[in-house]
């Protein structure tokens, strides 16, 4: 009888370690038209959901001048939140819910344009470390990117945020054996996509896993920018990615394969995906064998 226990508990750790890590997508706000946040949302849910290793649901929030008074997500059902959304405010006790969400052990993974929100919400600019525009300057913290190798910040005044034409650009890996990194190539070209740079911000409990420079022939800073970053906030794990434009950046297998591990580390803290034979070269772009099914979408380049 006691073997059978024994059986019976190993079957039910089996299941249980096999349980779906359940993650919202929070999106419903773009401060911009050209943040095409409801069809990005269905692709990234899409990128998540074939990994087998995620349940995810999709919680839309009302219009940024919208009703807030009934909307309070239940953050704790999740082991992940990401953020696939550019506001200006939230109420106080929406913040409060979100905080201790991410305090007490939640994860965070900021896309995009999701830096852009929030630039008087202390807190969210600790958990993001840097973001860019909405009258971002100084005061929100120093700019931060790469120079001779070592993460570098610059207090001086200036707007935040900044990017040119979207065009590929090649990422480079500083951070080699973070679990979400662990086995990429050193270098890879991502797809045409808005190259953030210029971006400010406290830079807390921070470590910039990759970076891209950011080519003054294309109105950009001359400098190594932070393109992915994670961070410390309270318990919670953060993942930051400034790439992902729109459909094109969401085809490209390099995002594709960050955003689903980093979606990984930020709930359990670990990585347990391989790394695709597809995954982009130093100088090759590398689409998603689906590309075709994300829609009215010209062939890659």
């Amino acid at each position: 009888m006691k073997w059978l226990l024994v059986l019976a508990l190993a079957a039910w750790s089996s299941v249980a370690a096999a349980a779906p890590v359940k993650v919202m997508i929070l999106d419903g706000a773009s401060a911009a038209a050209y943040h095409d946040w409801k069809r990005t949302s269905q692709i990234m849910k899409r990128e998540l959901d074939e990994t087998g290793l995620f349940a995810v649901t999709v919680v839309s929030a009302p219009p940024a001048d919208g009703d807030f008074s009934n909307f309070h997500p239940d953050f704790a059902a999740y082991r992940s939140v990401v953020l696939n959304y550019d506001a200006q405010d939230w109420p106080a006790p929406l913040k409060a819910e979100f905080e201790a969400y991410v305090r007490n052990g939640g994860g965070l993974v900021v896309v995009h344009a999701a830096d852009n929100a929030f630039p008087d919400w202390v807190a969210f600019n600790e958990m993001t470390g840097l973001g860019g525009w909405r009258g971002r300057d100084a005061p929100a913290g120093p700019r931060w990117y790469f120079q001779d190798g070592k993460l570098t910040s610059d207090s001086a005044p200036g707007a935040a945020g900044q990017h040119g034409l979207r065009k590929p650009f090649q990422v480079i890996v500083r951070a080699p054996e973070h679990p979400i990194l662990r086995g990429l190539p050193r270098a890879w070209m991502h797809a045409g996509d808005e190259l953030y740079s210029r971006l400010r911000g406290p830079g807390k409990n921070m470590t910039v896993l990759a970076t891209a420079y950011s080519d003054p022939a294309n109105r950009g800073s001359g400098f190594d920018e932070p393109m992915l970053m994670t961070l410390g906030w309270g318990k919670g794990r953060v993942f930051h990615t400034t790439m992902g434009h729109d459909a094109p950046a969401l085809a490209c297998v390099g995002f594709a394969v960050t955003f689903q591990r980093g979606t990984e580390w930020a709930a359990t803290g670990r990585v347990t995906q391989r790394v695709p034979a597809s995954f982009p070269t130093a100088d090759t772009v590398s689409f998603r064998p689906d590309w075709a099914a994300l829609g009215d979408l010209p062939p890659p380049k």
